[in-house]
């Protein structure tokens, strides 16, 4: 990343702490919406988009594609990270730079340097679709954060506590909006509810997003 770009997110950008370990950065990727959609249309070609059942058989409402060494599938073996996607046999796509870049520096924004995500979630909702609440457990190092970036229309996420039973906050996400959580936070339980009904200039009626990890 230029010293120019990375002035200028900053500019944008509204840093907002909800809780301890929890960041909002307000339109923080609102500079590359346009490349980072492209890149999602070039991902999707090579590993497109499916929904995927749960081991119980559910279908999830939400579609899902992964780029990076790893990438996240559940089926009736159970959640996991692998280094094929079972749909192509294949790696899944290599993790476009700019996807990498504006992970690492929203973690290090948010007091938490280092961050080199092995694994992105792409994730495509359509109105209707939602997220339950849960805990991003699957991956071997809990010390590392969460980086969660919206494009497109605005959803509400959840945000609870380290029990399921925890009454949830609730943040709006809109689009370029990266949210960060990890350290006290890390396995709070999280989800999104259903997204409503929408136009919105750069993602049409869907909202997209790329959740990145430190998986292996």
């Amino acid at each position: 990343m230029t010293a120019d770009l990375f002035s200028d997110l900053m500019d944008d950008a509204a840093i907002e702490t909800f809780d301890d370990g929890v960041v909002v950065l307000r339109r923080y990727a609102l500079p590359w919406q346009q490349e980072l959609m492209s890149d999602i249309d070039r991902v999707a070609r090579q590993s497109p988009f499916r929904q995927m059942r749960t081991p119980g058989g559910h279908k999830m409402s939400v579609a899902m594609t992964c780029c990076g060494p790893l990438g996240w599938v559940t089926d009736k073996g159970g959640y996991r990270y692998q280094h094929q996607d079972p749909i192509t046999r294949s790696a899944w796509p290599a993790m476009p730079e700019r996807f990498s870049e504006l992970a690492s520096t929203a973690a290090d924004t948010a007091g938490f340097p280092g961050f080199e995500p092995d694994a992105c979630l792409v994730n495509r909702y359509q109105p209707g679709a939602k997220m339950g609440l849960h805990q991003d457990k699957d991956e071997q190092d809990f010390a590392w954060p969460i980086v969660s970036v919206s494009l497109g229309l605005p959803v509400m996420f959840q945000f609870g506590g380290l029990r399921r039973s925890d009454r949830p906050e609730r943040i709006l996400l809109e689009h370029g909006d990266v949210i960060v959580w990890g350290g006290p936070a890390r396995l709070r339980y999280h989800g999104v509810l259903s997204l409503k009904p929408g136009e919105h200039p750069v993602t049409g009626s869907a909202r997209y997003n790329l959740t990145f990890r430190k998986a292996g």
